[in-house]
């Protein structure tokens, strides 16, 4: 064609193997495309696969989900299979009252325990086999509906294990710790050609709990000594970039932990919320949370702060619920124990001393089934 470009099999090979924009305009491109889209922009050609795996591309899309945190739900049916859903965190706190919409993203099968989340992979338990089932622990992303089931441990437990999904930011990399029967302890990292659990050693036995939380390369557990008389007794933290463990002794508390006590992430710190009644439930009569946070790990050092609700508390709470955590530094919030309709999260802003509550529209088909809420979730692209 007269004035255009002749279009041969050598020029289309150069177009699909050499970009004509500089990599850093591809990259911001790519970053406006929703997840599922970037997808099937892998399968292009190996171009841009190589673009959308590398890590600078996964960081960038990690930094731009972590500006726009979301509330991730996991809910286990009647046949086990967990079925995962999100909804935007509300950004306005002068909002008392909006209404977000729920999103399904995944379902997955044959799910025994759930374990946690941390940037945004999920961690839970399955059965694997039938005559002597074994716990297992998979690796999944729930925006992009992959899973990964780790390699068996080698240890004669069997369901007394649980596993904590901890990201290093330092070396990239995630890795799971696996405690069994307090005795064991396993590390595997995420990302290796040939996955394979090596065993760390602990100089303290412990039962570990599925209390837990992943701050800055560190993973926080609560746990209790064998033979312990005052129960949960220690925070064991768990360095993932040196495999090294250490523990900070609750006991300078004064007393039990209430069952309602939380794990959160308080301003790069570790912090334990917990309510003024002593069951795993808030309930309207709830009067104060308390917060502690660890200010010195080596000295065991912790400061202690009270939030006193406020009377319109008892008109807004209904049912039941649970702490989900901190959003932020200054909001509480609490999501229902059980899926029910309309479904709704509160927002304790402990500055301003003002409820919010947020219905979250899309959940009907869950209705009476345990409700697990997490706070912050963020979209990875990061392959399994």
């Amino acid at each position: 064609m007269k004035g255009g470009r002749r279009v041969t099999r050598s020029t289309t090979r150069l177009d699909r193997n050499s970009l004509t924009l500089p990599v850093e305009v591809v990259i911001e491109i790519f970053l406006r495309l929703p997840l599922n889209s970037i997808a099937r922009c892998r399968c292009v050609c190996k171009l841009w696969s190589s673009v959308l795996r590398s890590q600078g591309f996964t960081d960038s899309f990690l930094t731009k989900s972590c500006s726009h945190p979301q509330l991730l739900f996991a809910c286990s049916d009647y046949r086990r299979e967990i079925h995962f859903l999100s909804s935007p965190q509300p950004e306005n706190p002068e909002d008392n009252s909006c209404v977000v919409a729920a999103n399904h993203l995944a379902r997955f099968p044959t799910s025994y325990c759930f374990f946690g989340c941390t940037n945004g992979f999920f961690c839970y338990g399955a059965n694997q086999g039938k005559n002597k089932p074994v716990l297992v622990t998979v690796i999944c992303n729930p925006s992009t509906g992959q899973s990964l089931t780790l390699p068996r441990l080698n240890s004669k437990e069997r369901y007394r294990v649980e596993s904590y999904l901890g990201y290093d930011p330092v070396a990239k990399e995630f890795k799971v710790l696996s405690v069994c029967d307090a005795k064991e302890f396993h590390v595997l990292t995420l990302g290796t050609k040939k996955l394979s659990w090596r065993v760390v050693e602990c100089c303290i036995p412990h039962y570990s709990s599925r209390k837990w939380i992943c701050i800055s390369g560190v993973l926080y557990y609560i746990a209790a000594e064998p033979r312990s008389s005052s129960g949960e007794s220690m925070v064991v933290c768990f360095d993932l970039g040196t495999e090294k463990f250490s523990f900070v002794n609750l006991l300078r508390l004064k007393r039990a932990l209430p069952q309602s006590t939380t794990l959160v992430n308080y301003n790069d710190r570790l912090g334990l919320l917990m309510s003024s009644e002593d069951t795993c439930y808030v309930f309207r009569s709830c009067k104060r949370f308390k917060l502690w946070v660890l200010r010195d790990a080596a000295k065991h050092e912790w400061s202690k702060h009270v939030f006193i609700l406020p009377p319109p508390w008892k008109d807004v709470v209904v049912d039941r619920m649970c702490i989900a955590g901190i959003a932020g530094v200054n909001e509480i919030v609490l999501a229902p124990w059980f899926q029910y309709v309309p479904s709704y999260v509160i927002y304790y802003n402990v500055e301003s001393k003002t409820i919010r509550k947020v219905e979250i529209q899309g959940m009907e088909a869950l209705q009476g089934r345990r409700l697990n809420t997490y706070l912050n979730y963020v979209e990875n692209v990061k392959l399994l």
